[in-house]
């Protein structure tokens, strides 16, 4: 296991638990007490968690992790639901993708499809993102649009948010906007932990003929504070396939494509 992902596991056991021994870390990722002890200082100098005698506590950030922290997780599922979402997407469309580590896989299938990379003219597809991390791989692909709304930058997921942000969607017109959320729920629909993240979100999905959320199996049947839109506003949902056969169902039967890949 490497640094990267021992840390990542941590984050998500004090995710869960709130927090952690060092003898209960080192036994849970199979290294060292010393390895653990070295581990929780560095998290803690990023300020990620709070050490305590014998171990660490959760910190005031951890519920919702930086996008560098989250990339590990379910990485295969999300590898396969960007492919799948990818292939949603005709030539010459409109899209909007805001941020996260699902949306960004998108943006790389989206950037590196052959039917699009091959077209010598014109614009073979236009993004419209608030994610600024998503803007500077796509800025270089000479056959995709890239337009960046303006807004304030939350270091955790590259996303700007704001009055600025919502300004611009508010003002466009989208053939497609693709969600990363936090939680999907059957009866609340398609969250995220931040207010400004789900506000322009939500504007994001308003400008939308078509709304397709991606959110590995990890996600349903979660509720998170600020909805990002309805279920029923949801025209595909793309997940995984360890998706719960009666989530699934539930969500399906509002309506709703979902694609388990």
């Amino acid at each position: 296991m490497s640094t990267h992902e021992r840390w990542t596991r941590l984050l998500e056991v004090l995710g869960e638990q709130g927090r952690i021994e060092v003898a209960e870390a080192a036994e849970l990722l199979g290294v060292s007490a010393a390895t653990i002890r070295r581990d929780m200082e560095e998290l803690a100098r990023q300020q990620l968690l709070t050490r305590t005698r014998g171990g660490a506590v959760l910190s005031g950030v951890a519920y919702d992790l930086p996008l560098r922290y989250k990339t590990a997780r379910q990485a295969d599922e999300k590898h396969r639901i960007a492919r799948a979402v990818a292939g949603l997407i005709p030539p010459g469309a409109v899209v909007g993708l805001n941020g996260g580590t699902t949306t960004s896989e998108v943006a790389r299938e989206l950037a590196t499809r052959a039917d699009l990379a091959e077209q010598t003219a014109g614009t073979a597809l236009t993004i419209v993102t608030n994610a600024i991390n998503i803007a500077n791989e796509l800025a270089v692909r000479p056959y995709v649009k890239t337009v960046v709304t303006g807004g304030v930058a939350r270091p955790n997921s590259y996303e700007l948010t704001g009055p600025l942000a919502n300004l611009v969607l508010q003002n466009i017109s989208l053939d497609y906007a693709v969600l990363g959320v936090n939680a999907v729920d059957p009866r609340f629909g398609a969250a995220a932990h931040d207010e400004g993240e789900a506000s322009a979100n939500r504007a994001m999905a308003e400008r939308a003929d078509r709304v397709i959320v991606a959110a590995d199996s990890t996600k349903l049947g979660k509720r998170a504070f600020a909805q990002v839109c309805a279920i029923n506003e949801i025209a595909v949902l793309v997940t995984d396939t360890d998706a719960p056969d009666e989530l699934v169902e539930r969500i399906s039967s509002q309506g709703v494509e979902v694609l388990c890949v």
